[in-house]
């Protein structure tokens, strides 16, 4: 038998899969089991991709494998892992990357086993030992180890920490029958703790609910995989993560699993914890900021399929389940469903295909629906929020001659919030103290060495760093140009913003969430919870403090700089505005105090701020799509970006230039190439291709990208692709 096997390398150059002759100690290998291989003067971990009865290579030369390495993934996961490498311009080996089990090196390093405890339990001997008194052949420490280990059993760590014990005693013990050593396999389970309202178990859904839900349960019913893509396009508050819940369980009675998708690890302990209320154990999380050995143990038993319902981000759209019958994609207009880094897979979209693979339900929700999404899905809504409450009346407020980074308006709200000891949530989508330093009389503007992007100002740590590339240096005391100590700051961060609330509203508690202060592997979760279980208090951030969070009690909420991103050239830049202002919106009047929305902006009447003030996300799409539809840009055509870096400048741009005059796709149209901003040291040029045939796009730009980078000219420079860019 004939094992056709994709090396896991980094090498993008590389073409397999690669055959090897499969002795017979190895016939139990299949498609998606690992193994190590014999590559060259290397020895590299690779997966099995198929299996042949021949091979065009003869048999003399075909080499045997080294070693069969465990279980391996499903095979369904290796066709997807697949299809992901060839629909983003990737190689087959960071594909299949993305489904292996968590810890899994690309050389021999194989992922961790499961954790081992040593426990400790005392005999019917020991018992009778421990009774005699006076037994003068038990010394303290093994009459303290018997007597700990009275009431049941004990692991040994524990057993030496309290008792004062040490193995030797223990082992002695053993030896003597009067203990029982032996070695428990122990789950890494992680902490699942939710914070905000997490809902009533037994709430009876609202009419509006029990609808969606009767829709979502025929698709879980049909045979038609054009009914079984779904929208839940829900006004903030009107219960979508019931309809989850209650779908879960539908398709769990059915003898199926579900993936539930969401876009931020810091919301995820948060919507695992409503699962894990509802379905116990049968709930796994999974996401990078788990350990690699809980990540291991939850995936190995979402593998076993004793977890049954996986809760992550966009890399959850991967865990070993089978039997699939739903996928949720909460929130899913949000950006975070895009992977940064190669494949640059859409999640969303993997999801889609998974279930299209899988026969299961992909159920998309969100108050503000990505246009594309608006428009593929069916759509089932929920119009009104679950207590019949009104959505927070919204006040456009223009900034313009206004001095701070406070509207007039803006503060007499906040002093109410102060004066009645409510919350409010301030929005900011700019981190640090201060935009950028300059120096008053020369002019000079502090600036990354490695990236064509001014520093900002972070006052608390006391240096400027990068955003891009994380450089960082001290904050100067005078200009290295001209000497000047007058040093200008300019702009305001969450940081800066932060002292300034701090007077406003003491005494209110402030907490600040953003990527410097929610850092760290619980940091953001800690913080909300603190804010969660404060009287009163505001909570200031970046687009974090937007996305999905329930607090009852916030009755003031707050977006500054509203139209930023306005300003953007990008043609989604009207959509993120009102997403960003409609979620930020969403987070108010939840509870019975009621509440109401300020959004501060240079231009309050641009048309993305009026239609989220109005609650209109319906009006908003249908006018953004009218709009994409005359430009052609998605959904009616699709994006393809290619981004050529080098360390020096020239090659770059010379590497763009041969990859756009390589590319040709029927009815497709390059732009560019152009030049870009530096970035960590590297010299950048793009190249764009828009195209209303995808696949055949996909396939030119592969074989451009292949062609060019084999060209000795282009050594050294280094080729992104990114299929829809975001």
């Amino acid at each position: 038998m004939i094992a056709k096997v994709e090396p896991l390398t980094q090498a993008r150059a590389l073409r397999g899969p690669f055959d090897y002759l499969l002795p017979e100690r190895m016939e139990a290998v299949s498609v998606g089991s690992m193994l190590l291989v014999p590559f060259g003067r290397r020895r590299l971990l690779g997966v099995v991709v198929d299996l042949a009865e021949r091979s065009e290579v003869s048999a003399e030369r075909l080499v045997e494998p080294l070693e069969a390495l465990g279980e391996g993934v499903p095979a369904e996961l290796v066709r997807l892992g697949l299809w992901v490498a060839d629909e983003y311009c990737s190689t087959h080996s960071r594909g299949l990357a993305l489904v292996l089990p968590p810890g899994t090196g690309t050389g021999r390093a194989r992922r961790p086993g499961p954790a081992v405890a040593l426990t400790a339990e005392s005999t019917g001997a020991g018992a009778a030992a421990l009774a005699r008194e006076g037994n003068e052949r038990l010394g303290v420490r093994q009459r303290a180890a018997l007597s700990a280990l009275a009431p049941g059993p004990l692991t040994v760590s524990a057993l030496t920490t309290g008792a004062g014990c040490d193995h030797g005693t223990l082992r002695s013990l053993e030896r003597r029958g009067l203990v029982e050593l032996r070695s428990e396999r122990r789950l890494r389970r992680p902490a699942i703790v939710g914070v905000g309202a997490q809902g009533d178990r037994d709430a009876r859904p609202t009419p509006a609910q029990a609808a969606a839900l009767a829709r979502v349960l025929a698709a879980l019913d049909s045979a038609s995989p054009g009914a079984r893509r779904l929208l839940l396009h829900g006004v903030t508050g009107s219960g979508k993560t019931e309809v989850y819940l209650r779908a879960v369980a539908a398709a769990l009675e059915r003898g199926r699993s579900a993936i539930v998708l969401v876009p931020e690890i810091a919301l995820t302990p948060q919507t695992a914890s409503r699962f894990e209320r509802r379905f116990g154990e049968r709930v796994a999380l999974l996401h990078s900021g788990l350990s690699v050995g809980e990540r291991h143990d939850e995936w190995e038993r979402l593998r076993r399929g004793e977890a049954r319902v996986c809760v992550g981000p966009r890399s959850a759209v991967f865990a070993p389940l089978s039997e699939l019958g739903l996928i949720v994609v909460d929130e899913e207009h949000d950006a975070s469903y895009k992977q940064e880094s190669d494949p640059r897979y859409d999640a969303r979209r993997v999801a889609e295909r998974r279930a299209e693979q899988a026969g299961a339900v992909l159920l998309a929700g969100s108050a503000t629906p990505r246009p594309e999404s608006y428009r593929r899905l069916e759509r089932i809504a929920l119009a009104e929020r679950v207590d019949a409450r009104a959505l927070p009346p919204v006040e456009l407020v223009g900034m313009a001659g206004t001095r701070g980074p406070l509207h007039a308006r803006t503060r007499i709200e906040l002093e109410r919030v102060r004066d009645r000891g409510e919350k409010a949530i301030v929005l900011l989508n700019r981190r640090g103290w201060s935009n950028f330093l300059s120096c008053r009389d020369c002019g000079r503007a502090w600036e990354c060495p490695d990236c064509d992007v001014t520093l900002v100002l972070h006052r608390s740590a006391a240096r400027m760093a990068c955003h891009h590339c994380g450089h960082a240096e001290g904050v100067p005391g005078s200009c290295p140009d001209c000497g000047s100590v007058s040093v200008a700051r300019h702009g305001t961060g969450t940081e800066r913003l932060e002292g300034e609330l701090e007077r406003l509203v003491a005494p209110l508690e402030v907490f600040r969430l953003d990527a410097d202060s929610g850092g760290g592997r619980t940091g953001a979760l800690d913080l909300l919870r603190a804010f969660d279980r404060a009287g009163a208090g505001v909570l200031v951030g970046t687009q974090m403090v937007a996305k999905g969070h329930d607090f009852p009690d916030v009755t003031l909420g707050v977006v500054l700089d509203a139209d930023s991103t306005l300003r953007f050239p990008d043609f989604r830049a009207e959509e993120r505005a009102f997403s960003l202002v409609a979620q930020l919106a969403g987070r108010s009047g939840r509870g019975a105090r009621g509440g109401r929305v300020i959004v501060q902006a240079l231009d309050p009447t641009a048309r993305a701020l009026r239609h989220a003030a109005a609650h209109d996300a319906g009006g908003f799409l249908e006018g953004e799509l009218e709009r994409r539809e005359l430009l052609g840009y998605p959904p009616f055509a699709d994006l393809i970006r290619v981004v050529c870096a080098s360390s020096e400048q020239g090659p770059e741009a010379r590497a763009a230039a041969a990859l756009a005059r390589r590319i040709e796709a029927p009815g497709a149209r390059v732009l560019g190439p152009a030049p870009l901003f530096r970035r960590a040291g590297r010299w950048r040029s793009q190249a764009v291709v828009k195209t209303r045939d995808l696949p055949a796009a996909v396939r030119s730009v592969r074989a451009a990208v292949q062609a060019t980078a084999s060209e000795r000219e282009h050594r050294g420079v280094s080729f992104a692709v990114d299929v829809d860019p975001h």
